[in-house]
């Protein structure tokens, strides 16, 4: 059974002694071993109190939310706000109603048989690179190279062009220094200050995000004159209306909302991919099943659209992926009011931390909760599984609306580049994942492709 990579559970104190030592605010190693197995319980001791659920009932509860009690936790809220505004990422209540039923109908014109064709186009540019990294060699980054990749693709199918126009590239680059900068939650506020304190953001970090802002009002620019003479999510995003009042999105409205699908579009998919190359990097076996899958399912020909559920193993490694490394790796809120959860007294502005990564490693919840097993989402032993206990897109009405985009795009990517490389990562025990935007490894991955071993 292979262990990927994870922080050891320890005492609190010894967490929180590791998490200080460390020095890099990596949530990770500030939790105790509790956390994973409780229900529900505090995270030690601080000033606005955090509470950290696990129970798939009470996660519901909150994530539901049907009382309005539990929004946005003010912290996120407040590092996001400069990137993308009042956008359905971090908006509560009627605003968020509202947003969502506008979103859902921009998105769903972009059904997934229409985005295959720009998956497929970015696609064949990155094996096409892979191919001259093979022959040359050349070492690159793992993790830059798979944010080029989703975030190509999420240019294709939001504005209809490839990252390799300028103003793309820079969007990207923008986003690279946002997602490493932006200020993340600090050990020291955590536990000292008061709930509802504002979150100031670096300088750089408010300047990429007017940069990104800056680029893709250019970007949607070139849709305003002329949105129908276009097939994406942009023009279908400036054709959405509220069904009750009739109205558009604003222009600003549009950029925040575009905003959230370039973040949660291409920076988690990329999360997700980065992880499942390096384990199976270390894992041939299950490499040559997946081949084996992909060739009997193609008959040795590139993947197409109506492949990707007939690639059964292959989507269950990625949904095991998902369940090891959950791009989001916390979905925090914040009690508005004193209330009762769980049998615990919350104070109003207590901090409610549903943890897709605790929940998914819960010894209450999962056999071998460390170990990866993509045959668990297989057949009988997927369909038992506890209900609730998965949720790396989030669940309810809140649940991500990329979540059927992001999985096939995935599918597509892993057979696509496995059946044509091998990954060689240079040195894989080095390897250990922290909580910043996403679950990315402390440090880029670095690797090398071969031309597939025949």
């Amino acid at each position: 059974m292979y262990e990927p990579p994870h922080p050891l559970p320890l005492a609190p104190v010894a967490a929180l002694m590791r998490a200080l030592a460390r020095g890099d605010n990596d949530l990770l190693s500030l939790l105790p071993a509790s956390a994973y197995r409780v229900p529900i319980g505090y995270l030690g001791y601080t000033r606005r109190s955090i509470v950290v659920v696990n129970d798939p009932i009470l996660v519901r509860e909150v994530l539901l939310d049907e009382e309005r009690i539990f929004p946005k936790n003010d912290l996120m809220v407040d590092a996001l706000a400069p990137l993308v505004g009042d956008s359905i990422f971090v908006s509560s209540g009627d605003t968020w109603h509202r947003q969502r039923t506008m979103v859902d109908g921009g998105f769903s014109h972009m059904r997934l048989g229409r985005a295959f064709a720009s998956m497929m186009a970015s696609v064949a540019e990155c094996t096409a690179n892979f191919a001259e990294l093979a022959a040359s060699g050349s070492e690159f980054s793992l993790d830059l190279a798979m944010s080029h990749l989703t975030a190509d693709i999420v240019c294709r199918t939001v504005f209809s062009t490839s990252l390799a126009s300028a103003t793309a590239r820079e969007v990207f680059d923008a986003f690279t220094l946002f997602e490493r900068s932006v200020a993340q939650v600090e050990f020291r506020r955590l536990i000292f200050a008061p709930a509802f304190r504002p979150v100031a953001q670096r300088p750089d970090v408010l300047g990429a995000c007017q940069r990104i802002r800056s680029h893709l009002a250019a970007l949607l620019g070139t849709h305003l004159h002329d949105p129908g003479q276009f097939d994406d999510i942009a023009s279908a995003m400036m054709t959405a209306r509220d069904p009750a009042s009739g109205r558009a999105f604003t222009e600003e409205e549009l950029i925040d909302q575009l905003g959230v699908f370039f973040l949660a579009g291409h920076e988690t998919t990329a999360s997700a991919l980065t992880w499942a190359f390096y384990i199976l990097a270390q894992l041939p076996d299950t490499v040559a099943r997946l081949r084996s899958e992909v060739a009997e399912v193609t008959g040795g020909g590139a993947v197409e659209f109506g492949h990707l559920k007939e690639l059964k193993l292959t989507r269950s490694i990625f949904k095991e992926v998902l369940r090891l490394y959950p791009p989001i790796t916390f979905l925090p809120r914040v009690a508005m009011r004193p209330t009762t959860l769980g049998g615990l007294r919350l104070p109003r502005g207590a901090m409610v931390m549903i943890a897709p990564w605790t929940i998914h490693r819960h010894a209450a919840l999962w056999s071998d909760a460390h170990v990866f097993d993509p045959d668990r989402f297989l057949g009988e032993r997927e369909a038992g599984h506890v209900a609730g206990a998965y949720l790396p897109f989030g669940i309810g009405p809140r649940v991500c609306v990329g979540a059927s985009f992001a999985q096939s795009e995935a599918t597509l990517i892993l057979a696509e580049l496995l059946r044509r490389f091998d990954f060689l990562v240079s040195n894989p025990d080095v390897v250990r994942p922290v909580a910043r935007l996403t679950t990315r490894p402390a440090t880029q991955i670095a690797v090398r492709v071969l031309p597939r071993a025949r």
